[in-house]
């Protein structure tokens, strides 16, 4: 009796052991595939409750969302004008086909090296048909596309699906750059002299120009001025002349006392003349006649 109730419970041990195993869930963003003894029996890509046989099946779970493929080295692309690029390029995609997934590349790593190769495989082809220009301008979205095309018709026996391929970036190698930047770097130099050599001729000749003027215009104030003196000479010598014309004497008295006053205005001033010099008449008197 008790070895009896000890296989019951056993029994209903495994049962419900069996009965935990044989069902599984599959949620909305998964899709299942059923294996038995490796062998894919069967794809589920519905949500919800799955029966499957208990202990000698087993399930594997595939995303049923958009997954990225994102390279971690950029791959350096001859174009067809003989440019080099280096280019980074990134796919969206989808998994479709659990089953034919399984077979070809079984999960998500294998997929990703398969990828990438393709991917990889598809950008050299279409850029190297391709000029350095076509992919800096508009055209570059036409290029992508015919990418995303081209890979996604190699991908179908994959079960997989390409929602969509991008050129993320698209640069020159290290060493061109370097080389390009140089070279625009020697370019601006050449400019920045050219204009300052333009400028300092321009200076040159504001500089000729502004001391022409100078020269032009104190040339006439000196002209001006010497005119202006020799006029004022002119009427001085006629004030003078006109003076002495109606008295010689005062004028000669005038003429006398300047002269003493701008020979005798320093204390230290000596003088060496004869004592009847007529430089001295009028000490001896007013009139500056001799006295007998």
């Amino acid at each position: 009796m008790g070895a009896t109730r000890l296989v019951s419970l056993i029994a209903g041990a495994l049962l419900i052991v069996a009965s935990f195993s044989a069902f599984f869930t599959v949620n909305q963003t998964q899709q299942a595939l059923v294996l038995q003894f490796g062998e894919p029996k069967r794809t589920i890509q519905e949500p919800g409750l799955a029966f499957k046989l208990p202990f000698i099946q087993d399930v594997i779970y595939y995303e049923k969302r958009v997954l990225s493929l994102i390279p971690q080295d950029a791959e350096e692309v001859i174009l067809s004008d003989q440019k080099r690029l280096q280019v980074d390029a990134y796919a969206r995609y989808q998994i479709e086909d659990p089953l034919l997934f399984y077979q070809t590349v079984r999960n998500e790593l294998g997929a990703r090296g398969r990828l990438e190769a393709i991917i990889d495989s598809s950008v050299r082809r279409a850029l190297g048909r391709e000029t350095l220009a076509s992919i800096l301008t508009g055209q570059r979205n036409d290029i992508t596309r015919s990418i995303g095309e081209e890979v996604n018709a190699s991908v179908m026996s994959l079960g997989i699906r390409i929602i969509d391929v991008r050129l993320r970036r698209a640069d020159y190698p290290t060493a061109t750059s370097q080389n390009i930047f140089n070279r625009m770097k020697s370019e601006r130099e050449r400019e920045a002299k050219e204009f300052r050599a333009t400028g300092e001729e321009e200076a040159q000749k504001i500089r000729a120009d502004a001391e022409k003027t100078r020269t032009v215009i104190i040339s006439e104030a000196q002209r001006e001025a010497q005119q202006t003196r020799g006029e004022g000479d002119g009427e001085a010598i006629k004030i003078y002349a006109d003076s002495f014309g109606q008295d010689a004497e005062f004028f000669a008295f005038y003429r006398s006392m300047e002269a003493y006053r701008k020979s005798m205005s320093n204390s230290d001033t000596s003088m060496v003349l004869s004592p009847d010099s007529s430089f001295f008449r009028f000490f001896k008197n007013k009139s500056g006649e001799g006295q007998k």
